[in-house]
């Protein structure tokens, strides 16, 4: 029987894995739960992996890392809900804003809005993802942790995983800040509004939330992620299946942690943000998702080597959330080796 989640071909490496003890036992903390792994076997990437994970995946912030969140003016989180669903947030302050306290501390000072899924269900003991990017410099550093105190001035997030990430598929931009005021947030269904279905089609950019299984605080591999992934204006395309729009992106040769694919494979839902960088509107959805291995879907975009679909379940639109606008993008040198949808 197939194990629930899991693509067809994976189960297999997924019991596998569990017997694995030369990779469970390093240093007494997995740096990948069983999902992880499987998907990493899949690929073809779990040797190569195992060589250099231990020295990129850390307990604590180096310096670079901690100088290097405190001079951003955005953040991107991702939370799980009461439902144990995926979200992707970004918040927004002065550079200064996310501030290292110590190594393995990081405090986190932006007000929240109540539309944002964040600020619904954050509680003390919760995991949670962060990414810190840059867009002008298409620097990046991720971060899993556990929060350890939440109000409504600050965060603080304990670290259980802190690494960097490669500059690839990110699109330059520079920020400006601005103080034009949100409009009313509103719900979004299943279906996807035209306004929403507009920005996914034009989107270059966009951020994924996924969790493992048994996601909890304090658990070090068993946590949150958020990501980002980028492509060409169009790299993701919307179907409607059963009254529910379908999201499918192409997923491109990237680090092969596969710290994403490898969480949907063991826990079959993902949050997705989109940004309007002209209007500073947010998009943010969640929904069950999927790995597509092969198959003449996979062929239709060049470059890809695998698919993840995402059919929405709940989302919210929020109009001018975002108090930052961005220059027009400036693609990254990768997308000359992609394609678009056939």
């Amino acid at each position: 029987m197939r194990a629930a989640g899991i693509p067809r071909g994976t189960a297999a490496a997924y019991r596998e894995v569990f017997a694995d003890r030369r990779i469970l036992a390093m240093n007494h903390a997995p740096l990948f739960h069983a999902g992880e792994l499987a998907v990493q076997q899949r690929a073809g990437t779990r040797a190569l992996v195992d060589g250099f994970a231990p020295n990129m995946v850390r307990d604590a912030m180096p310096l670079q890392h901690q100088l290097f969140f405190a001079q951003l003016p955005t953040l991107f989180v991702g939370s799980l809900d009461a439902l144990r669903r995926p979200w992707a947030s970004v918040l927004a302050g002065a550079p200064g804003f996310v501030d290292a306290l110590d190594a393995r501390q990081l405090r986190i000072r932006a007000p929240r809005d109540a539309a944002d899924p964040l600020s619904q269900h954050l509680a003390v003991g919760d995991p949670v993802g962060l990414l810190g990017l840059e867009p002008s410099t298409r620097r990046r550093s991720r971060l899993n942790g556990t929060v350890t105190q939440v109000d409504a001035r600050h965060i603080d997030v304990q670290v259980d995983q802190s690494f960097g990430n490669c500059p690839q598929y990110i699109q330059a931009r520079e920020p400006r800040p601005v103080e034009a005021a949100a409009l009313p947030a509103r719900p979004e269904g299943a279906a996807l509004s035209a306004e929403a279905a507009a920005l996914v089609q034009a989107a270059d950019t966009l951020f994924i939330a996924s969790a493992s299984p048994h996601a909890r605080g304090n658990a070090g591999a068993d946590g949150v992620d958020v990501s980002h992934r980028g492509g060409r204006p169009g790299f993701v395309r919307i179907d409607t299946l059963d009254g529910r729009s379908v999201l499918t992106l192409p997923d491109f040769r990237g680090n092969r942690l596969f710290n994403t694919l490898g969480n949907v494979a063991a826990h079959p839902h993902a949050g997705l943000l989109f940004i309007d960088y002209a209007r500073g509107d947010l998009l943010q959805l969640t929904g069950d998702a999927e790995l597509v291995w092969d198959g003449p879907e996979l062929q239709a975009f060049d470059g890809a080597q695998r698919l993840l679909k995402v059919r929405v379940e709940a989302g919210v639109w929020r109009p001018g959330a975002l108090p930052l606008r961005w220059s027009p993008a400036q693609p990254a040198s990768q997308l000359a080796q992609t394609g678009a949808w056939r």
